[in-house]
């Protein structure tokens, strides 16, 4: 068989794994070898990444919200209750936009939807 010279094929690949690995510590962004294993753990990373930021922001806003709504004398749970009963199609995130930024609306919401 023919010998197989990958000279510039395998450079570039090693090239393209080691420019993604730039600024990490060490061997890690110097050696293919441990660069080749740090870039594949931080791909996985940013792939978990994505999705707990979801989480971790739909976390915040219950917490911003909980926290107006008691203000108003109300809970998290049962200010969704009502909201939903009174067919008020506000999001979570919207909801907590509202909470910091408009106070008044959201208590206004509040005390329309306590009302109901």
């Amino acid at each position: 068989m023919v010998r197989v010279k990958r000279g510039p094929v395998a450079r570039n690949r090693r090239k393209k794994i080691l420019t993604l690995a730039k600024g990490f510590k060490g061997a890690h962004s110097l050696l293919f070898r441990t660069a080749n294993g740090q870039v594949m753990k931080a791909l996985v990373y940013s792939y978990v990444g994505r999705k707990r930021r979801k989480q971790d922001f739909k976390k915040l806003w219950v917490c911003r919200v909980n926290a107006a709504a008691r203000n108003e004398g109300m809970t998290y749970s049962r200010l969704r209750n009502s909201l939903k009963k009174s067919s008020v199609g506000l999001n979570l995130k919207m909801l907590a936009q509202l909470s910091i930024l408009d106070k008044k609306t959201f208590s206004h919401i509040v005390q329309t939807v306590k009302s109901n």
